[in-house]
């Protein structure tokens, strides 16, 4: 099935998902990060479903996937993320760490199958 709007593509749903747990943990973190680790969690969450929703409407190959490595980049800065998030002890993310690796694996497979297609 082709899918006709970024909205259809399971990548963006998991992505979309990713996000919204990132904001329910973080309504929980110390008031004193609301500008720094909250934010910058939540901007770089936000980044992965919006820069896969922008390169879903570039005309070519080579744009496409420079938004999708944007993603790719911002999918990376959310692991370390939440190694950190674990390690001061603001929250457990061994439920958040699997959904982010799905994202990881599927984003992946979504641009090998771009690069492959002729």
């Amino acid at each position: 099935m082709y899918a006709r709007s970024f909205e259809d593509v399971g990548v963006w749903q998991k992505a979309h998902t990713f996000v919204l747990e990132v904001y329910r943990i973080t309504e929980s973190f110390p008031k004193h990060e609301l500008y720094g680790l909250t934010s910058q969690l939540r901007r770089a969450a936000v980044s992965i479903p919006a820069n896969f929703a922008e390169g879903f409407v570039k005309a070519t190959k080579p744009d496409k996937l420079r938004f999708y490595g944007i993603s790719q980049g911002s999918l990376e800065e959310c692991r370390y993320y939440l190694i950190l998030i674990r390690d001061l002890g603001y929250y457990d993310t061994s439920t958040l760490r699997p959904l982010l690796d799905e994202v990881g694996r599927m984003l992946g497979s979504y641009m090998s199958a771009i690069r492959r297609d002729r």
